[in-house]
């Protein structure tokens, strides 16, 4: 099995691609697993710590070829508020209950839980179910080890 010990983030634009790999945010949020490409290349990703792979990002192998990643859409809510300053409020909301959420200008996606739902559809906010790519915000901690402990 061929070995990967490194990832090119998205912004370097690495191509070209032998492969890609096709993953959903938590199966991409790894350090050491076994893993076949879409294409049926099998490799052993083997990082010096856990992280999450990215869409665009580049998984590199022991002989130089790159498998791309790809973010497997899935089954989501895209929150929405009446104006900024609402999805500001609904934003804080969903952050003081630690959930992975993905920011955007318009709205805010997180994945499905009935009961979220109900708090921001309590809070004013709209919910609409969706199947898309998630990729989550870091978050304040993401590079630093903290924890509640």
């Amino acid at each position: 099995m061929i070995e990967a010990e490194s990832v090119i983030l998205r912004e370097a634009s690495p191509g070209p691609f032998a492969d890609c790999i096709t993953l959903d945010e938590s199966q991409r949020h790894r350090r050491r697993m076994a893993m076949v490409s879409d294409g049926g290349i099998a490799f052993l990703l083997n990082l010096s710590q856990a992280r999450l792979l990215r869409a665009g990002d580049a998984i590199v192998l022991a002989d130089g070829r790159l498998i791309e990643v790809r973010a497997k859409p899935e089954a989501l809510y895209a929150v929405r508020g009446h104006d900024a300053r609402h999805l500001l409020t609904l934003a804080w909301h969903l952050g003081n209950r630690h959930l992975p959420a993905a920011i955007e200008a318009d709205r805010i996606l997180i994945r499905r839980d009935h009961v979220i739902a109900d708090m921001v559809k309590g809070l004013g906010g709209s919910v609409e179910e969706i199947e898309d790519a998630f990729d989550p915000a870091a978050g304040a901690y993401a590079q630093h080890g903290h924890s509640h402990d």
